[in-house]
This record gives C-alpha cells, structure tokens and sequence, in this order.
C-alpha cells in the first residue's frame, strides 16, 4: 500500500485531502514527524492561513530541513495553497524566509475595479505544462476552487504548471519541476476535478515505485 505523509503543522483541517488521497488507494499518515516523512512514499503539504505562522509551526516542529532533504532526494512531493507558497524565498505577506526550494517570491493581488480579493470561487486553469500527470484525464481548462490573495511568482517560468486570471492578473496556479508539484487551488474542494487530481498524484507516486521494482 502506497504512504503518503500528511503533513501536520496545525495549518488547516486534513481530512478533505485524507479522504481523497485514501479513495485513490492511497493510506494518508497525518504526522509531524521527520521519520514518518522519511519513510513515506510520498509527501502532501496542505495549508491554508499566512505564510509566516506556517514557516514558524514547520520549524518549531524541526520538519523544515526533513522537507527538503526529502523533495531532494527525489520523493514525489504535492503542496496545497499555502504549501506551495511556502517554497518559495518569501512573501509580501510576512517578514519570515520560505523553503527557498523554488526560487521566487510570494507576491499579493493587486487591487483593481471590479475584483474581489480574496480571490476565492470557481476559476479556470491555463495549463502550461499539458503533458504534466496531474492533468491526467481532466477536462481542458478545467474549472477548480481558489481562496487566496498571495500568488507564486517564481523566477524560473519554465516551472510554472498552470495559470489563472483574476481581474486582468494572470498568476501562477500550479508549479512542477521533477518530483515537485504543487497547486494555489483546493483539490479537495474542487469535487471530481480534484478528487481526480489526487487520484492522478496517487498514480504517480505508484508508477515510481513499480518503476523502482522492475529497475
């Protein structure tokens, strides 16, 4: 059975993603230990609040250097909302250093007429990396659920996955790069859409590990 650690640090409620991780075939371990991330066979990073309590809980926990030791290494890896904010270098938001895994900065939306900010609702993704696995059998710009009003901007574009459009603001959606991924939207809130994108994110942490016992 396929192991994902859930990461725990008190940032949001769990559940939703458990229970899609598990209907895709998965076990979700919800844990704040580093040796439950070590030996797991994959890696969820949910989130949602500001980005400087999440830094601050991450290293009160000591998970900060078990989380980059473990996407380094090459474990699959899927951060939600502000679990891929948290990779970068840091934020408009707060005074704290992210991960600093993908080079770049958290920045806000900027307020223009006729936008709401949150952004939060039904929003439709540009995907920039069509061929990604995520995206496996979903629907072309496919609708999914955003509550955010700080975006990714990273330095390198190539590493952008999918955009939105906010107003007249194209921001960053998802980020990939190797074993990295990481979505701005809710897939546990995005009903099938999502519960398909973590099916896919299953899929992919098992056809690794096949890969890993027929090599």
């Amino acid at each position: 059975m396929t192991v994902i650690a859930v990461v725990d640090y008190d940032m949001g409620n769990l559940h939703s993603a458990c229970k899609g991780l598990a209907n895709a075939g998965a076990t979700p371990h919800v844990t704040d230990s580093a040796k439950d991330i070590g030996r797991a066979d994959a890696i969820v990073l949910p989130g949602v609040g500001a980005f400087d309590p999440a830094i601050q809980h991450l290293r009160d926990r000591d998970l900060i250097s078990p989380l980059k030791d473990a996407i380094a290494s090459g474990k699959p890896f899927l951060g939600i909302c502000l679990g891929l904010q948290i990779l970068l270098d840091g934020s408009e938001e707060g005074r704290e250093s992210g991960l600093g895994i993908v080079p770049g900065w958290v920045r806000r939306f900027r307020h223009e007429p006729g936008i709401t900010i949150p952004h939060m609702g039904w929003n439709q993704l540009q995907l920039r990396q069509p061929n990604l696995p995520l995206w496996n059998q979903l629907a072309a710009d496919p609708w999914v659920y955003f509550v955010h009003s700080f975006y990714a901007d990273p330095a390198d574009a190539g590493v952008i996955a999918a955009t939105t459009t906010h107003g007249s603001q194209t921001v960053t959606a998802a980020i990939a790069r190797d074993n990295l991924m990481a979505v701005q939207f809710h897939p546990e809130k995005s009903s099938d859409t999502g519960l398909k994108l973590l099916a896919n994110f299953v899929a992919s942490v098992q056809a690794k590990e096949l890969a890993g016992i027929r090599g």
